[in-house]
């Protein structure tokens, strides 16, 4: 254990401030609720939700957003979202949405998943496909 000392005693050494405080993604109360429902009515409650980017759509890059009913892959972020949704996200996404927000909204449009990313440079009309 590493320590310091401090007028003559021994602290615990302060851990080094964070340099990534960015919260990896949020998933608001609507979205999860919808999630959950979608997950239950799969007959798969104990699954999860992948997000992430792949490439294509007609900016570049376009999200992808599917069940996922195993484990998790060796190298994936699990977000245990505080309203009891988990999401599964590959390192390579992870990069592209970090500190996005998921979140249902309905409306005169029509209703789905809307992504406020902040790493976004550009995004199409229907903000499905996006560019960095």
């Amino acid at each position: 254990m590493l320590s310091q000392t401090t007028h003559g005693t021994d602290a615990p050494a302060e851990p080094p401030p964070s340099t990534d405080s960015v919260r990896p993604l949020i998933v608001t109360e609507r979205a999860a609720k919808v999630m959950r429902a979608q997950l239950d009515k799969r007959g798969t409650p104990s699954g999860a939700i992948r997000f992430g980017i792949r490439g294509g759509g007609c900016t570049g890059y376009s999200y992808m957003f599917q069940f996922e009913d195993g484990d998790p892959r060796p190298k994936d972020t699990v977000i245990d979202a505080e309203h009891g949704v988990r999401v599964y996200l590959d390192p390579k996404s992870l990069v592209l949405v970090r500190g996005t927000e998921i979140d249902f909204e309905t409306g005169i449009r029509g209703h789905g998943f809307r992504f406020a990313n902040p790493n976004v440079d550009n995004s199409c009309g229907c903000g499905e496909s996006v560019s960095f």
